[in-house]
């Protein structure tokens, strides 16, 4: 647990809180989980991220709303729970642990959201956002750049069309690891080269990632 508090960078005084938010509901061997932490967390965020754009940013409320939902969807929230290794933490039923929940995003995104519910109960507003803006600090730079949670093949092809050109092409490389938790590597053609190659968990995800290393290099 000393390892996670040093990662979010908040230290609980409730110790049990901490392990609860990072409780699945696949271990029948607790009798809580971290659902009611997940749903106080989903608000939490909501408020933070709300307030943090409408005092630094002179977007419309319809952007904002926009930018927001970026930030806080699943894709956004398992990315920061994977930089701060939460994946490693969750406690989980056999069942889902041996199907690769460690890596799933919705767990990730779910215990991401839990965490911050409880450092939340732990301790206060402020200090919650703090730790919930220094998480999530890398992700809004993104969202307000517009590259958070994009559709990047369909951006990828929009770019390549506008030259009058149609010549990509997205091919498997290798598989590596267990059937139940598969890494995707995928190679990105462009004319018949080779141009990029993203990873994922599963092969959307890496021609996904692919088509983002692509357009951005390595960021």
């Amino acid at each position: 647990m000393q390892a996670i508090e040093r990662n979010i960078g908040y230290t609980f005084k409730n110790k049990e809180l901490l392990e609860v938010a990072l409780t699945h509901s696949s271990r029948h061997v607790s009798s809580v989980n971290n659902e009611r932490l997940e749903y106080l967390g989903d608000a939490v965020l909501e408020l933070i991220i709300s307030e943090y754009l409408f005092k630094n940013q002179k977007f419309s409320e319809g952007k904002m709303t926009k930018v927001r939902a970026n930030i806080v969807c699943a894709e956004s929230l398992s990315q920061a729970a994977m930089d701060l290794k939460l994946g490693e933490y969750i406690l989980l039923g056999k069942g889902e642990l041996v199907t690769g929940g460690r890596h799933r995003k919705s767990n990730l995104a779910n215990a991401f959201e839990a965490v911050m519910g409880a450092v939340f109960l732990d301790s206060n507003y402020e200090t919650a956002k703090e730790v919930v803006l220094r998480a999530l600090e890398k992700n809004i730079v993104l969202a307000l750049k517009g590259r958070l949670v994009k559709d990047y093949k369909t951006e990828l092809q929009e770019q390549i069309q506008k030259d009058g050109d149609n010549t990509l092409a997205y091919v498997l490389d290798r598989e590596e690891g267990p059937e139940h938790n598969k890494t995707f590597y995928i190679n990105l053609l462009y004319k018949g080269e080779v141009v990029s190659q993203g990873m994922g968990k599963s092969k959307k995800e890496a021609e996904q990632n692919a088509a983002k290393k692509y357009l951005f290099g390595d960021e």
